[in-house]
């Protein structure tokens, strides 16, 4: 019987490859970004909650670096939700459907059967399920589709409006500190994250004033990220109020008054 045996040079190639193997398979490490913890709290009267569903940004720079960005923030007109609608022609139940849910659109809310049959029917629903069933053949398909039977301008045009000086705003800052505008959107406790930031100075802001009853907040704070943050640990509160640890206070003003 023949035993074939491999030579000190033919076994060193072997380890070398098997070690050039492994190598390959090993992740390569990556210094993990800080994460920024945000937790967003409103109080009316003696009630505080989380503000939930609201974008928040974190733009690069000290607020003295962005002040012209966010002095014309501050400067911009703003349209109240109910004055817009009411500009727009809708009826006081379709204002009233949208203010209970806090939506900017007809889209946040599911519809429901009482929505559009019903006393309390909403009579611009009606009349787009009454298009609908005319150019569908189809109640079922009518509801469905109600949306796209509705004017643009009560279907999403105060949203889009929103979101057009939103884009505008972030595009200017984007310029101004030559980095990209970070985005999150608080959950129903009010809590969000920035995740993989670089340490360094930035302002957070909401860039469109929320509505909180009968006033807007504006929030624009500066905010220190650091290498070592334990973001879970500690949130960056920021409030409609000054309390312990809040760290940002939103600037708080009446609604304007809707033209007749």
């Amino acid at each position: 019987m023949r035993t074939s045996l491999l030579n000190p040079t033919a076994i060193l190639v072997l380890l070398l490859i098997a070690c050039f193997c492994v190598a390959q398979t090993q992740p390569t490490p990556q210094s993990a970004g800080t994460v920024l913890r945000l937790r967003v709290r409103v109080k009316v009267g003696d009630t505080t909650r989380g503000l939930s569903r609201k974008r928040f940004f974190l733009i690069k720079g000290s607020l003295e670096q962005n002040k012209t960005l966010v002095d014309e923030m501050l400067q911009r007109p703003f349209i109240s939700r109910d004055c817009y609608y009411r500009g727009a022609g809708a009826s006081e139940r379709l204002i009233n459907w949208l203010r209970e849910n806090d939506c900017e659109s007809v889209y946040c809310r599911e519809l429901q059967p009482g929505d559009v049959e019903g006393p309390e029917a909403i009579p611009e629903f009606q009349t787009a399920m009454t298009a609908g069933e005319k150019e569908y053949g189809s109640r079922e398909l009518a509801r469905k589709w109600l949306t796209t039977n509705l004017p643009e301008k009560l279907r999403d045009g105060f949203y889009k409006g929103h979101q057009f000086g939103i884009e505008g705003t972030i595009k200017q800052a984007e310029a101004l500190s030559g980095a990209k505008v970070l985005s999150v959107m608080t959950d129903r406790n009010g809590t969000a994250y920035f995740t993989d930031l670089e340490p360094g100075t930035y302002t957070l802001s909401n860039i469109i004033p929320t509505e909180l009853g009968a006033t807007s907040l504006m929030w624009n704070c500066e905010v220190k990220v650091k290498q070592d943050d334990r973001a879970f640990e500690k949130p960056f509160l920021i409030m409609n109020r000054q309390e312990k640890n809040v760290k940002c206070v939103a600037l708080e003003r009446p609604l304007p008054v809707c033209e007749k």
